[in-house]
């Protein structure tokens, strides 16, 4: 778009307060649009703003003439008692002593018919600092007044008490809904974490198409719009295609501030949502909440073919079947994750049994149950002594290890609470594992030493899915409006299928949980597991000591007959005269063999020293290591009549001859 057809970009309401009916959106102000201050309310009741202090009227919709018999301008500046009487104003001052909440919608009275007009419930509210009073039809024609709402909003309760499953529940809270109100079609719609929603269970006239399991952009609910629904229960829109009234005058005479209109039943509706919903086929809407932990998890959806009235009983049963559905959707989820988490405990349990009786981690690979079982995934491994043990179908070693050394570096595993990485799209941001959607699209991690660098890790291949979109989430119609291009919702919603690569199926909340539990006890093994080597090793070391002694005293005591047997032997060779050849040689034997038995002795305190002494290398002729060996041996080789023959003489090598020597 060149810059002289681009559109002006200044929001249209900048000068002054906004009014659906004065303001155009354009393509460059559609997400900013003050949807909670429209200026405007819906034609088929009427709106008071009255001053909180003395009850006077501040400001009114320019239908009233039309609901009330009274003039919008005449109004401005009057006491509500000239519209309610005298007793309603009193049941008015003594509704706000009972209850003075910001934005607690409540039902204040009923206004009898008279001359002209018809009788009109009234419900009041507390919007900063103002109270609102809301005038609707009773609805008394209407075929449903008559219905006890009470009793069938208890039955309905009663049967959402025991939930099954998310799904399960859902669809009962659907059928329920719409046994209540009797519209063509009702929905939940489950958030994604990209706010993109999808239609996860429905209820509807059987000659409608289905729109169970399709998916909507999150553009068709955009942000401005959620963040209401964290605030609203319940938002009904009875004629979508109905006139719209502005409020006389559009600001507030006192602030000069527009009416936050977030929680009146008749707030104006956005041209884009009600073209949105032309385009659908939906001329009456009614959309509730669902949250859970204070956040939007979703909306229950309710469409009717024609324009239709929601008096204030079938609005309030609604809400507070929505409540209900808000605070049982955790049991709902619960239920539906405890015989997960049940069996994630057990294989926990007999892992580390196993573990801890092998005495190392190995045991979490080896056998059955393994880390598979551990957490629902395709493969595992775990690091830890500087090499990999793995199960399934894992990565290569190689690229195990520049997966962890990418790990290693994110801030999430640096938490001291919750030491854990997740993610469903792995090679988006880890470089390291693109090429590997096959296998590691999906990540778990933990790491359970520091120190060692010990991780454990969890891979799930990409999830080839087939995603149907209720039109093409792409395609962004512009219009041509009175001021300029802008946004027109989706006039399409026939079925678009979209497949999504690159993505695993995504880790709940029951498996990251789980990972953290299992750290916890590989830690402690790990801890355990170093107290019992601390204690082998000390127990070693007075074992050596011990050792140390005995031999010192071994050698110590042996030398000295050795000593003797020395000395008397010398003594004979000193007389050898007396001694015939062969005496004299056998006395020469003698001394030699205890020195012999002397440097045996030197060996035997060595030998006790092993790996704890360093070799004494030295240059050693192997012929007389030989020689020494067969002097020791020699008697018995005589006895025995061997005869040993040396075919070539030996070579001299570098080695520690004391050593060789015990060889």
């Amino acid at each position: 778009m060149n810059q002289q057809n681009m559109p002006d970009t200044t929001p249209l309401w900048g000068q002054g307060p906004y009014s659906i009916k004065r303001h155009g959106t354009t393509l460059a102000t559609c997400d900013s649009e003050p949807i909670q201050t429209p200026g405007c309310i819906q034609a088929h009741g009427c709106l008071l703003v009255l001053r909180l202090a003395d009850l006077h009227i501040l400001q009114a919709s320019e239908n009233t003439l039309q609901h009330l018999g009274l003039d919008a301008q005449l109004l401005l500046g009057q006491p509500v008692s000239v519209v309610v009487g005298d007793v309603h104003q009193a049941s008015l001052h003594s509704l706000l002593q009972q209850d003075n909440r910001e934005h607690g919608v409540s039902y204040a009275f009923t206004l009898p018919a008279r001359s002209g007009v018809a009788a009109l419930d009234v419900c009041m509210h507390i919007s900063d600092g103002l109270v609102v009073l809301e005038f609707e039809a009773t609805g008394q024609a209407n075929k449903n007044a008559q219905i006890d709402y009470f009793m069938l909003v208890t039955a309905a309760v009663g049967r959402l008490q025991a939930p099954s499953g998310v799904q399960v529940f859902c669809q009962q809270v659907v059928h329920e809904i719409r046994a209540i109100t009797g519209l063509d079609r009702v929905m939940a719609y489950r958030f994604h974490p990209d706010y993109h929603g999808e239609v996860i269970a429905e209820s509807k006239r059987d000659d409608l198409e289905p729109w169970l399991g399709l998916h909507y952009p999150a553009s068709d609910i955009p942000a401005q719009a959620r963040d209401i629904y964290k605030r609203l229960w319940i938002r009904p829109l009875p004629d979508a295609a109905g006139p719209l009234v502005e409020l006389i005058p559009l600001a507030n005479p006192d602030t000069g501030k527009a009416l936050d209109m977030t929680h009146c039943a008749l707030r104006g509706a956005s041209v884009m949502y009600t073209e949105y919903l032309a385009n659908m086929g939906a001329a009456a809407t009614l959309v509730m909440a669902i949250r859970r932990d204070g956040d939007l998890w979703g909306l229950i959806v309710c469409q009717h073919n024609t324009p239709t009235q929601f008096p204030y009983q079938v609005r309030a049963a609604c809400e507070l079947l929505a409540q209900v559905a808000s605070l049982q959707l955790k049991s709902a989820q619960g239920a539906e994750q405890l015989a997960y988490r049940l069996k994630l405990e057990e294989v926990h349990r007999q892992l580390i049994v196993r573990s801890s009786r092998e005495g190392d981690l190995v045991a979490l690979t080896a056998h059955q149950p393994s880390l598979l079982d551990a957490i629902d995934a395709a493969g595992a491994a775990i690091y830890d002594l500087n090499r990999w043990w793995s199960v399934g179908n894992v990565p290569q070693d190689s690229q195990l290890d520049e997966i962890a050394a990418w790990l290693h570096q994110q801030p999430e595993l640096e938490s001291v609470t919750r030491p854990v990485f997740v993610s469903d799209a792995m090679a988006s941001v880890c470089p390291a594992a693109v090429g590997l959607e096959d296998i590691a699209s999906g990540v778990l991690a933990t790491v359970f030493s520091r120190k060692r660098r010990g991780l454990i890790i969890w891979f799930r291949p990409q999830a080839l899915v087939t995603v149907k979109w209720a039109g093409d989430p792409n395609i962004k119609p512009l219009i041509t409006g009175p001021h300029g291009p802008r946004l027109s919702p989706r006039v399409s919603f026939e079925t678009f299928i979209e497949s999504v690569s690159g993505r695993s199926l995504p880790w709940v909340d029951v498996e990251i949980d789980a990972t953290l539990t299992l750290r916890q006890q590989v830690l402690e093994l790990v801890i355990a597991r170093s107290e019992q080597l601390a204690e082998i090793n000390a127990e070693l070391t007075r074992s050596n000591e011990e050792l140390d002694s005995f031999t010192y005293i071994a050698s110590h005591d042996l030398k000295e007959p050795l000593r003797g047997i020395h000395r008397y032997a010398y003594q004979l060779l000193e007389n050898a005269e007396a001694i015939d050849a062969d005496n004299r040689l056998r006395v020469e034997n003698v001394m030699r063999l205890t020195v012999r038995m002397d440097s045996l002795l030197d060996s035997l305190l060595h030998f006790s020293r092993v790996g704890r002494m360093d070799l004494e290398m030295e240059d050693s002729d192997l012929n007389n290591v030989l020689k020494d060996a067969m002097e020791m041996v020699g008697a018995r080789r005589q006895d025995a009549g061997c005869d040993i023959q040396i075919p070539r003489p030996l070579p001299s090598v570098r080695c520690d001859p004391l050593r060789i020597r015990e060889i």
